[in-house]
């Protein structure tokens, strides 16, 4: 569902994923290998590859990893909606785990969506899931747009 009021909003695909994979991110985040599935306006849906490197000791999916690609997923969202990347920073991101992925499942989908947009700050919620689709994780954020 499209965030009301952005409906004609044009979503440049390759310009998402070159920021993805721009030095804007970190390079231990571009690290995790997240895919750009697609994108609507206040809307991004981004594939997180479960690898031995995100898998902890458990041989679960990490919450490190999952937290890292929720607040990653969030910030190109806002970026469908802000013309582009524009500074900004996390002010609050709050994480619940559901239920654990397992190490060998093949990729998360991690879906982001902002809430509301206002002048200086975003809100915004993001699920990660496993790949039957099962909730794994639920985040609320709120980001400041400097």
């Amino acid at each position: 569902m499209a965030l009301s009021g952005f409906d004609d909003v044009d979503i440049d695909l390759p310009a998402l994923r070159a920021l993805l994979e721009s030095d804007t991110f970190a390079a231990w985040v571009r690290a995790l290998g997240l895919q750009l599935n697609h994108a609507l306006p206040g809307e991004v849906e981004l594939a997180l590859p479960v690898t031995p490197q995100h898998v902890h000791g458990g041989g679960m999916l990490c919450g490190q990893s999952m937290m890292a690609a929720a607040d990653t997923a969030m910030a190109l969202a806002i970026c469908t909606l802000t013309d582009g990347y524009r500074p900004m920073t996390t002010v609050q991101l709050q994480t619940s785990f559901l239920r654990p992925i397992a190490g060998d499942a093949g990729s998360a989908r991690v879906t982001a969506r902002v809430l509301r947009k206002g002048r200086n700050l975003v809100f915004g919620e993001i699920e990660v899931a496993d790949p039957k689709g099962a909730l794994a994780a639920h985040a609320t954020t709120t980001y400041a747009l400097l």
